[in-house]
């Protein structure tokens, strides 16, 4: 029944339900199976400012429904589903959401966990100094304590990240291919 669904529809069922909260967000992930694709394109805004004043609706319309699943609602895309888990080839990757820099193919390694991983985040020059492209916070849902990592520039969940990585740094930033966008070329 679910199939006959449109995908705008599902998104649009989810933002009304939102205060359904984890539970929801799992049983969905489980049915769709994160799988949902949409041709719609999205244009990152340009400003720091317009994407975090952006509303829920406003995350439906640009992102897939996919996207919007992952990235806003904190869901995790299925291990070994993800378009970039097995994908080292030299570049980029990229906040989906708003174009942010965030991990180059230099800091990635396979984990084996099924989701893309790098032992390090991408930084930019503010004021100057280097700040990392990514923020993390405690996470506590699920029953376990972990550190979600969020974009620096617009919140988006992106994944969380282990202190069971590789030298240099020990951690592991496992994070769903639903929330990058890769781009060929540099490291």
């Amino acid at each position: 029944m679910s199939h006959l669904i449109s995908p705008l529809l599902r998104v649009s069922l989810a933002v009304s339900r939102r205060s359904l909260g984890v539970a929801r967000c799992v049983l969905e992930q489980r049915s769709a199976g994160c799988t949902v694709s949409s041709a719609r394109a999205y244009t990152a805004p340009q400003s720091h400012t317009d994407v975090r004043s952006m509303t829920n609706e406003e995350w439906a319309k640009k992102l897939t429904p996919e996207q919007y699943s992952v990235c806003r609602e904190k869901c995790t895309e299925p291990p070994y589903s993800g378009k970039y888990v097995n994908n080292f080839e030299n570049g980029i990757y990229t906040c989906v959401c708003c174009g942010t820099k965030l991990f180059s193919s230099e800091t990635k390694y396979n984990s084996e966990s099924g989701w893309p991983s790098f032992y390090d985040a991408m930084k930019d020059e503010i004021a100057n100094e280097k700040h990392y492209n990514i923020l993390t916070r405690t996470d506590n849902s699920y029953g376990m304590s972990r550190t979600e990592v969020i974009c620096r520039k617009c919140d988006s969940h992106l994944g969380h990240v282990f202190p069971d990585g590789p030298k240099p740094t020990g951690l592991r930033y496992c994070i769903n291919s639903t929330a990058l966008n890769f781009t060929h070329g540099k490291k």
